[in-house]
């Protein structure tokens, strides 16, 4: 089968290149043809400045990209990454237009949390082309909830780990190595782990919390750490996927705040990775995380809850390995092996 993946290209920060990537090597090894059209080509060398300007940087990246959507001449499947608002209209609807034009098998791959407000808000600009699809596509019962009720059915097919990236390892006794490991934008809200640092600080001095990622906000999120006064906040900016299982092995913790989300691959790594996770419950993390059993829920925008529930596995070690015990075994449920028939299905159209 000859299936194109358009997505964010290689080296790019966020959960949509890991699965992309994960896609990508898994299905050449079954002996499928995969071409990859990135959707952020990269620049050349010449042109690297233009980076910093936004809209020229726009402008010159869709003069990139939009030819390169040429190539989906030579396949038999699209399968085009989605997220939400302006990245849709940028990304994915060029790439269904092309789609269609060549007559080709039009696979939208949808993953932002935020696509209530998408579909609600965007809709002339947005139901045109996802009419034009032929199966949507979505890692989570939350979003094909959110679909449904938009009139459209979408099938269920859970994001790829490869567990064996991660080297999974208990952690007696459990240490305040903590890690946020989500862009730095405001629905993410990292502020609220910080803040839940700060507090954790006081009990454990000598904690440590790493910042991974990169954003809009990592000025705000730099003085916030600085005012604070915790000290110990180490911003390790955006991060390679293929660097991640490094950080997840010298961090005991996972701390999650995001108010806006779906299914957070780095959720899932942490599992793969014995990393007990605190999170809110936002989008599918509410039924991801099993409460006291594959994690622990805490309220939205509640530093202290986050604190109070940290300091519980840390005062609670047996329970902590218990709780990354169970969720490594939920992670194995989201291998390749796992997910490998739905996708060759969709991809033929077969029904679910």
């Amino acid at each position: 089968m000859r299936v194109a993946l358009i997505a964010s290209g290689p080296g790019s920060t966020g959960g949509q290149e890991v699965q992309a990537a994960a896609l990508q090597d898994r299905l050449r090894e079954e002996g499928h043809q995969v071409t990859r059209i990135p959707i952020d080509p990269a620049f050349p060398r010449a042109l690297s400045w233009v980076r910093r300007w936004p809209y020229a940087r726009t402008l010159l990246n869709q003069s990139l990209y939009l030819p390169s959507l040429a190539q989906l001449r030579e396949v038999d499947v699209a399968h085009i990454f989605s997220a939400s608002f302006w990245s849709f209209l940028l990304a994915p609807a060029p790439a269904i237009a092309a789609s269609r034009y060549y007559g080709k098998r039009v696979v939208l791959h949808y993953h932002s949390g935020e696509a209530e407000a998408h579909l609600a808000g965007w809709g002339l600009l947005v139901h045109p082309f996802l009419r034009r699809v032929d199966e949507i596509v979505v890692p989570s019962e939350y979003l094909k909830e959110v679909f449904a009720r938009h009139g459209y059915r979408a099938r269920v097919i859970r994001n790829i780990v490869d567990t064996a990236r991660f080297r999974y390892r208990d952690r007696p006794p459990l240490k305040p190595r903590f890690l946020s490991a989500r862009g730095l934008e405001p629905h993410y809200r990292v502020d609220v782990t910080i803040r839940a640092f700060s507090r954790l600080k006081k009990s454990y001095p000598e904690a440590t919390l790493t910042v991974a990622g990169s954003g809009s906000e990592e000025k705000r999120l730099r003085g916030l750490a600085e005012a604070l006064g915790a000290g110990g906040v180490r911003f390790a900016g955006a991060v390679d996927p293929r660097q991640m299982p490094r950080l997840y092995e010298e961090a005991d913790i996972l701390l999650n705040s995001s108010v806006v989300d779906n299914q957070p691959v780095s959720v899932l790594e942490a599992f793969a990775a014995g990393l007990p996770v605190v999170s809110t419950p936002t989008g599918d993390l509410a039924n991801l995380i099993r409460h006291r059993t594959t994690g622990l829920l805490v309220p939205r925008e509640d530093p202290e809850a986050m604190a109070d529930a940290a300091s519980y596995l840390l005062g609670n070690p047996n329970r902590a390995q218990l709780i990354a015990r169970c969720a490594r075994q939920e992670a194995e449920k989201y291998r390749w092996e796992n997910v490998r028939s739905s996708w060759l299905a969709v991809y033929a159209g077969q029904p679910s």
